[in-house]
This record gives structure tokens, C-alpha cells and sequence, in this order.
């Protein structure tokens, strides 16, 4: 889309569709500018008939009138926002995502969109932008219905009308352009995990990779078989040994272009990228293996973020991603429950469930990942069904024992718009994976079951503080809301870029963190240990 912002004083009515975001209370006498303007030339129709409708500015609400030629536009739509004083950024996100489906059934090519006044200008237009782009997305290129309307009117420009007294200004102009960005590369994401997994095999994902690193500057290493046997990673291997689709190993990096900024520790981002899970020789039944091509959602997320890592945000410290990518399929050489494999760390596993993979490829990830040494590592990975039975479907799990950047990631993540709660990494769970034969196993029993992946992958990540994030759930929404469609969302790009936004600033206003916290929390360990 095409956006334009403009200053609320001066600024026409607009557009096919006025968009006019309220406040609980608002309908009243306490009505905004643009709304009484709106109503005054609708004669005072447009809040009176609002107001019989039942609309009263609650979250979800929205109201449609046909101005009758009376307005620069066609149509006005109210939108609720809620209490004023429990707003936060994604409640005006999903409205626009509301607004910009609403234009899309409508044929609108073009909007007017009234942004409202709160506290943060710059966070009120990225979530309009954000959630006008977002809610935009279709997925429709493999139906015929779709390719005949390819020429059918479509919404593809929006106009921002600031609140009275905001005036245009730099800061807003890059709030617009980060959260367009944004947007589109979580669009991006979607797409990746929309695809069938026919298209999208662990060879495209790669290929996709490297467009991406192209497009955003950053460097692309793509490996092979034989680069991933060299690395010893014994435990990938095993997982890829039954699918007759070739792996792929995929690690790109930002490095900023200051050379003392370029020596400082990285950060570590690494996503799961299972790009078709049957569950191996222990078989998903069919109703649970029909979305299992979404099970490289992890990888699209953190793919989708280095784009923006290395495009827009461009932090004066480096960013490096970790990506093993193939396939979980039964066949004649596929890994078998009883096996034991040899992870890259040196650690021996035995294989209790074959569908419990995810896991076993992120252990290599990680420790590669780790010898990097790198200032934090965050994995994102649709890990467990378990955690969507605690969680449900829009709530991503996080997991972490640094208390410092597990928060960082949880502060980042509520800015964002994206929601997650913390879980428990206890010991108490530790004799789940405890096996006869080999150091662990790759699965224990049914209870706690997120908590023991968890567990698991702790075990590959040394002393370096590590954020996981299972994102299960939200990874694929079963129905339309707000700015989301049925299918892939993209979740987690957006709070890895704020995370690394956040970290930026942070790093500018306290260059002395920029040292690498791992060797120093390795040796407070190793000090406490020895005390004991």
C-alpha cells in the first residue's frame, strides 16, 4: 500500500471510506473533531443512528454509513477503541486491520483514516500503518475465484490524517516508513507459511533466504549435506534421513559497517524450519498433520525480522541467524524410535518419539549458535501441542532462566502488539528426559510437556542467556481477527526487531553493556558452584 500522512487541522475529508477510530464515550457530546464535523454534514445522522445501532466505542465494535454524497467520501465507519485508559497500540492495530477488510470487501482502492490522539503519535501511526498493511494480506494465489478478479478494485492507498495540533515531523514520517516495512515482511513471513509444502522445501526456503540477505544487505552462508555432516550435527541429520528433499543449512548475518561496532558480541536469532512434519515412523494422525507445512513458521519469523534487522533497523551491533531446514518424513532410512544420535555438542540422545523433531534440530542450531559467542540467543519454534493447551491459540510460550533478557523479550514482545507469558524452566521436570541408554531423551512424558522441550534445549545452550519461544499457537490463526487472516501470521517478527530496537537504544545510551554478558554470567555460575 501507499501511505500518506497529512495534518489534522487542515486535512479534507478523504478517500472512498472515512475511517474514524473512537473511545468508549465519545459518541456522546464529547465527540472529536472529526467525528462531529463528519455528523454536523450528515445533518447529526451519524451518531444518532451509531448510537441506535448499539455502538458505543467498545473494542471489536464498528459501524458503516453511507454518507449520500454529503462527505468528501462514500462511506464513514466507526471503530471502537475501548477505555482511553487501558489503550494500548494493538487495540488501534486490529482496528485498522478491521477498517482495511472492510475497505477490501467494499472495492475501496483508497481511504482517509483519522488518527486518533493518545500519548504516543509516532506508536498511534505505526499501528494504523501496521495494521492497514497486515489486514490487507490475502493468500488466494491458488484459487481460480481470485485470478479472475486479479483486475477488481482493491485497497492500495491510505491516507493518515494526524490529530488537531500534531504536525507532520520527521520522527512520524519514520514511524510510518518502519511500520510499512514491518508489515510487509510480516506479510512475507505468511506467504512462506502459507505455501504448500510442496513449493516451500527446505532447497526454496533457502532461496528465499537469499533474496532476503540480497535484499537487506546481509551476508547468506546456505550449506548442504555435506557442510552439516562436517559440523557434526547428528541429531539434524537424523531427523532429515527419511525425506528425499535435500536439507539445508542457512545462517545470515548484519554486521554494522562501524568497525568497533562490527566486534562487538552478536546477537543470536534461530528458528525452527521443519518445512513438512508427518511425524516421522511416529505418524501424526491426518487431522493433526494437514497444517504440519507450518511448521517452519519459526524460521519464516526470524527471516522475516532480519530483513528489517538489516534494512531499516540497522543496530550498531551484529545480528546473526540460524536456520536448519528439512524435512520429517517415514521411509525406509528415516531415524527410528530406539535410535541414539550424537548431537554436535557431544551429547548422546535417545529417540522416544520420532514427531518430537523440532527439538532435536534446534539442539544443533543452538550449540552452533553458541560457539559464535554471541551476547543472547532467542529460538522461535512451533515446539508443542501442549503449549497451545495452556496457552491457546494467540498466546506465545516463553521460556528462559536469564530473568534480564527474558523480560527484555516480554517488554518488546507487549510493544509489539504480540502476547506472551512466561513459563517455568524447572529441574523439577528433569527426570522426564532422563534415559538407560544415552545422556537424555528427546521426549519424556505427556505432563509438562512444553516445559520439557524447554528443558531440552537448555541443554545445547550453555551459559549464554537464551530466550525460547514457542509460538505453537499463534503461528497460524484457525479464523479472521482484526489484522489477521485464517492461516500463517507471522508472529514474532515484530517483537524480534523492537527487541532489537530496544537494544540498539539502550546499547546507545549505556555503551558499556556492550560487552558480552555470557562469560561473565558463566563465571558467576562457576563462582557459585565452587561456593557450594
Amino acid at each position: 500500500m501507499q501511505f500518506s500522512l497529512v495534518s489534522g487541522d487542515a486535512a479534507p475529508v478523504s478517500g472512498e471510506l472515512l475511517v474514524i477510530p473512537l473511545f468508549e464515550g465519545e459518541l456522546g457530546d464529547a465527540a472529536p473533531a472529526p467525528l462531529a464535523t463528519a455528523d454536523s454534514a450528515l445533518d447529526g445522522k451519524l451518531r444518532a443512528t451509531a448510537a441506535q445501532e448499539g455502538f458505543k466505542g467498545k473494542v471489536d465494535q464498528s459501524f458503516l454509513m453511507h454518507t449520500l454524497g454529503r462527505l468528501g467520501s462514500d462511506r464513514v465507519l466507526l471503530l471502537g477503541l475501548g477505555n482511553r485508559a487501558r489503550f494500548q497500540p494493538e487495540v488501534l492495530r486490529l482496528a485498522a486491520g478491521r477498517a482495511a477488510k472492510t475497505a477490501q470487501r467494499l472495492k475501496t482502492p483508497a481511504i482517509g483514516f483519522r488518527v486518533p490522539a493518545t500519548d504516543d503519535a509516532e506508536g498511534a501511526v505505526r499501528a494504523v500503518v501496521e495494521g492497514l498493511e497486515l489486514g490487507v494480506y490475502r493468500f488466494d494465489k491458488y484459487k481460480s475465484a481470485a485470478r479472475e478478479e486479479k483486475g477488481a478494485p482493491k485497497l492500495t492507498r491510505a491516507t493518515l490524517t494526524l490529530p488537531q495540533g500534531t504536525e507532520k515531523s520527521r520522527a512520524l514520517d519514520d514511524a510510518l516508513s518502519l511500520g510499512l516495512k514491518l508489515a510487509e515482511a510480516v506479510n512475507w513471513a505468511r506467504d512462506l507459511v502459507n505455501e504448500p509444502p510442496n513449493v516451500v522445501t527446505p532447497v526454496r526456503l533457502a532461496q528465499a533466504a537469499q533474496q532476503a540477505a540480497k535484499e537487506a544487505g546481509l551476508q547468506a552462508e546456505i550449506g548442504g549435506r555435506k557442510e552439516i555432516e562436517r559440523l557434526n550435527m547428528g541429531m539434524f541429520l537424523g531427523v532429515t534421513a527419511g525425506s528425499v528433499q535435500e536439507p539445508r543449512l542457512i545462517h545470515l548475518v548484519y554486521t554494522p559497517k562501524n568497525a568497533k561496532d562490527a566486534k562487538r558480541a552478536p546477537l543470536a536469532l534461530v528458528g525452527k524450519a521443519i518445512t513438512f512434519d508427518s511425524g516421522g515412523l511416529s505418524l501424526k494422525p491426518t487431522e493433526g498433520m494437514v497444517e504440519m507445512k507450518t511448521d517452519m513458521a519459526g524460521s519464516a519469523a526470524v527471516l522475516a525480522a532480519m530483513k528489517v534487522i538489516g534494512g531499516v533497523v540497522k543496530p550498531p551491533f551484529p545480528v546473526h541467524a540460524f536456520i536448519g531446514a528439512c524435512e520429517n518424513m517415514p521411509s525406509g532410512t528415516a531415524y527410528k524410535p530406539g535410535d541414539i544420535l550424537t548431537a554436535r555438542s557431544g551429547k548422546t540422545v535417545e529417540i522416544t518419539n520420532t514427531d518430537a523433531e523440532g527439538r532435536l534440530v534446534l539442539g544443533d542450531m543452538l550449540t552452533w549458535a553458541g560457539e559464535h559467542k554471541p551476547s543472547a540467543i532467542i529460538d522461535l519454534a512451533t515446539l508443542t501441542g501442549a503449549c497451545m493447551v495452556a496457552l491457546g491459540n494467540y498466546i506465545v510460550g516463553a521460556f528462559g532462566d536469564d530473568d534480564a533478557t527474558v523480560n527484555g523479550v516480554l517488554a518488546a514482545a507487549k510493544a509489539a502488539g504480540e502476547e506472551m507469558w512466561r513459563l517455568p524452566v524447572t529441574d523439577l521436570q528433569k527426570d522426564a528426559l532422563r534415559s538407560e541408554v544415552a545422556d537424555m531423551k528427546n521426549s519424556g512424558e505427556r505432563w509438562g510437556g512444553a516445559i520439557n522441550a524447554a528443558l531440552f534445549l537448555k541443554e545445547f545452550v550453555g551459559e549464554v542467556p537464551w530466550v525460547h519461544l514457542d509460538i505453537a499457537g499463534p503461528s497460524n490463526s484457525p479464523k479472521e481477527r482484526g489484522y489477521l487472516n485464517k492461516g500463517g501470521t507471522g508472529v514474532g517478527a515484530r517483537t524480534l526487531v523492537e527487541y532489537v530496537r530496544r537494544r540498539a537504544t539502550d546499547l546507545a545510551a549505556h555503551p558499556e553493556k556492550a560487552e558480552a554478558p555470557a562469560p561473565a554470567k558463566a563465571a558467576k555460575r562457576a563462582k557459585a558452584k565452587t561456593a557450594r
